[in-house]
């Protein structure tokens, strides 16, 4: 018997599809306890959407927390001498608060990892299946891709210490030009630079034309022409493969230059103001635990997709069986079996359907036997 997809709920469905996704390009579930020691996210809690954490104390003594994240869970069980990447999907909840709430939500999550000694193919594939996935939950999606490299390489190339790139950055991701040019002012750099600093602020296209546009800026440092190499490598990829369309380039894209050490993005869908997607290499962060390798991966927040509104099916059940006291309810009973036995949905109402949407009505009422 088929699985009756009308059954599932909108990121029920959307958890099925994106698994069966992930799997066909060699991924395979990585299973998690909901708990952690808490020894591992404070160490890492720069890592974290926010340090709040919901923790208690187990029978052994040790200091627990009810897991606010899943990559570190990862990167932490993931041997460095492993042969070839290691490539995972989850589907966890996981529970946080955000930057400034008092109260923990739970938050339903699926996404991947794949981790070990990448190249180009492997950050193409981790951006292709990010793709699908929002191509697969919505027809209206934008990916917005940026790369650390290019950033970091703008700001020395205009003489920001790195001291100062978090203020450089929140302008950036405010895309507030006001600022950016209140931080030039105030340190006494020239037009020309402030106007290099504005590019990360105004820039925004598909790759294709943004990468054309900015070639020229990209010639003499050694960072910023190896990222633009590589970002115009993995556009060719992408417009080969069809999925270049909604690709942009956005150096708005938020990424801690403490873990994050070269592409980053996130997903967006139409009528849903916040990301529904995002990821990117973190390199910096498997290095920091002790796996000197590769790291890129991205997580969908399908609590997100509920501002989409549910999954409607078109009929509450495709046979709509009445009865009342006069009817068999041996012979009722029998028909309902068989039909839900040929894999159709049934309903039992003691009463006429009212605003139930049924294919078919089966009446056996006043001991009616058809």
């Amino acid at each position: 018997m088929q699985l009756d997809w009308t059954i599932l709920r909108s990121g029920e469905q959307i958890m099925y599809r994106l698994r069966g996704l992930y799997e066909r390009y060699g991924y395979r579930r990585f299973k998690m306890s909901k708990f952690e020691e808490y020894d591992l996210y404070v160490r890492n809690k720069d890592f974290l959407v926010s340090d709040r954490m919901i923790t208690f104390t187990d029978a052994r003594g040790i200091l627990m927390a009810l897991k606010p994240d899943v990559t570190l869970s990862i990167i932490k069980n993931t041997r460095a001498e492993e042969a070839g990447p290691r490539k995972v999907y989850y589907n966890e909840s996981v529970y946080r608060s955000g930057q400034g709430e008092e109260t923990f939500q739970e938050i339903m999550q699926t996404g991947l990892e794949c981790i070990g000694e990448l190249d180009l193919y492997h950050i193409y594939e981790v951006i292709a299946l990010a793709v699908e996935s929002l191509r697969a939950i919505h027809p209206d999606y934008v990916l917005d891709v940026s790369h650390m490299g290019l950033v970091s390489g703008f700001m020395e190339a205009a003489g920001v210490t790195e001291a100062e790139y978090p203020e450089v950055m929140t302008a950036v991701r405010a895309k507030n030009l006001a600022g950016l040019e209140d931080f030039c002012r105030r340190r006494g750099l020239s037009g020309t630079v402030q106007a290099l600093l504005e590019r990360l602020v105004t820039t925004y296209g598909t790759m294709e034309a943004v990468l054309e546009e900015l070639a020229p800026l990209c010639v003499g440092g050694k960072k910023t022409r190896e990222a633009w190499e590589e970002l115009n490598s993995l556009c060719g990829l992408l417009k080969a493969n069809g999925l270049a369309e909604r690709v942009y380039l956005d150096f708005s894209v938020e990424g801690d230059m403490g873990y994050y050490s070269g592409i980053v993005f996130r997903g967006f869908l139409k009528n849903l103001s916040a990301g529904v997607l995002s990821g990117g290499q973190y390199d910096k962060m498997v290095e920091k635990m002790g796996k000197p390798c590769g790291a890129m991966g991205f997580a969908i927040y399908l609590n997100e997709l509920e501002r989409l509104g549910p999954a409607q099916p078109p009929f509450d059940a495709e046979v709509l069986v009445l009865y009342d006291e006069a009817t068999d309810l041996k012979d009722l009973t029998a028909r309902l079996a068989a039909l839900a036995g040929q894999g159709k949905r049934v309903l039992a109402w003691r009463q006429a359907g009212g605003a139930l949407r049924a294919r078919e009505t089966m009446d056996l009422r006043g001991g009616r036997t058809t």
